[in-house]
């Protein structure tokens, strides 16, 4: 019996391998390289033997929302790369019965990122933000886009040095507040730039490292 190259689909009796197969094995490329296939990779992949092939599955796929390609023509994931099922509610209180019934399939990277070309991710470290539940490792995306408001996690740079701190403004005055009592509120002597606003705080509990389990 023949290898079959790593990560690559067998092909079924019929011919094609299954469209549900092919998109897990690009999402799977994605997640352990870091980054989309090519297209010679997108074949092997998906068992196809030409490029041609390939493009009319690419075509497909980003119909669908899978994949993107950006203005270079390179392979980017879709809104739908990552979907997760939404199967319903679980009450956070008092314990009640959790409702349990697909309701639609979620994209996280949709429902957290409300401007994708305006956003970037940084990683969180120290403890002056815990208290508004934002702790050290935690991912914090970013909306550059947004104007800030009162009360708004910013990333700002402060008279040559970068924190993540509250907003607060009072007239002209503006102070960058912690959410750590060990911590001063911080006011710029000579430069405030803000670099964005913190739309969403992402957390894992488990590391991405962890072997999958099948």
């Amino acid at each position: 019996m023949p290898l079959m190259k790593p990560g690559a689909i067998g092909k079924r009796a019929g011919g094609e391998a299954a469209l549900p197969e092919r998109i897990r094995a690009i999402r799977d490329f994605h997640e352990s390289q870091g980054r989309m296939p090519s297209m010679a990779e997108v074949c092997r992949l998906a068992g196809l033997r030409s490029k041609h092939a390939a493009w009319k599955l690419v075509n497909k796929l980003e119909g669908g929302g899978i994949i993107r390609r950006d203005a270079t023509g390179r392979l980017t994931p879709g809104s739908k790369m990552g979907a997760v099922k939404l199967l319903g509610t679980v009450e956070a209180g008092f314990p009640g019965p959790a409702e349990e019934g697909l309701l639609e399939t979620l994209s996280l990277d949709t429902w957290l990122v409300r401007n994708r070309e305006a956003s970037f991710l940084l990683k969180v470290s120290g403890d002056s933000m815990i208290d508004a539940g934002i702790l050290p490792g935690d991912l914090v995306i970013v909306d550059r886009s947004r104007a800030p408001k009162n009360g708004d996690v910013v990333v700002a740079e402060v008279d040559a040095a970068w924190t993540l701190k509250h907003f607060r403004k009072q007239g002209d005055a503006v102070t960058l507040l912690p959410a750590n009592a060990k911590y001063a509120p911080i006011k710029p002597r000579s430069e405030l730039r803000i670099a964005g606003v913190v739309t969403s705080v992402i957390r894992s509990y488990y590391s991405s490292s962890e072997p999958k389990k099948r």
